[in-house]
């Protein structure tokens, strides 16, 4: 364990732009509440944002009412924040290279999804949005802290209080019928 930890910390003091790739990618910076480069932010929330796209619109087609209910806010939600990002990226005001398809990670829950139907579609896609959201809020929150791009920064503060409100929702699914509904 203590040959781990010196490990991680060499890695991590090796360089700013190697800790935080190696650190957002093995989930070291999460458990620390490092914040990612921005490369590695941008890069995270499109394929994130990729991922709730396509998972939300197999569950348009696939899911029960109340999932369906959620899917088409996810739908036009991460479309928006999606956009919120190209734009950013394409206007020069965020140095980084947009994904254009899903790592390998994302793209085999999505396949998962894609096979699955009835009750095992529920447990899996339920299962893979709890976790999505929970990650997507930590990314964002680590950002919004400590991020090296103010524009970036201050869009990832805006858009924290739409992912609570996502986690919420995906916490509720198989609950009851209260998803989607506004919480005062």
């Amino acid at each position: 364990m203590k040959r781990t930890i010196i490990a991680l910390s060499c890695v991590l003091l090796a360089g700013p732009a190697l800790a935080q790739s190696v650190g957002e990618k093995t989930g070291v910076n999460s458990a620390i509440g490092v914040a990612p480069t921005t490369a590695d932010f941008v890069k995270e929330v499109a394929i994130s944002d990729m991922f709730e796209i396509q998972s939300n619109k197999l569950a348009e087609q696939k899911g029960n009412a109340q999932e369906k209910s959620f899917a088409q806010q996810m739908v036009t939600d991460h479309t928006k924040t999606s956009s919120d990002l190209k734009g950013l990226v394409s206007s020069g005001k965020v140095q980084a290279t947009l994904p254009a398809e899903l790592d390998s990670s994302h793209q085999s829950k999505l396949d998962k999804l894609n096979k699955a139907s009835g009750k095992d579609f529920s447990s899996d896609f339920e299962s893979y949005q709890v976790s999505a959201h929970k990650d997507a809020v930590s990314l964002f929150e680590r950002y919004a802290k400590g991020g090296d791009n103010s524009e970036l920064k201050d869009w990832a503060g805006k858009t924290l209080p739409t992912l609570r409100h996502h986690l919420e929702m995906a916490q509720e699914l198989g609950k009851g019928p209260s998803v989607g509904q506004s919480r005062k």
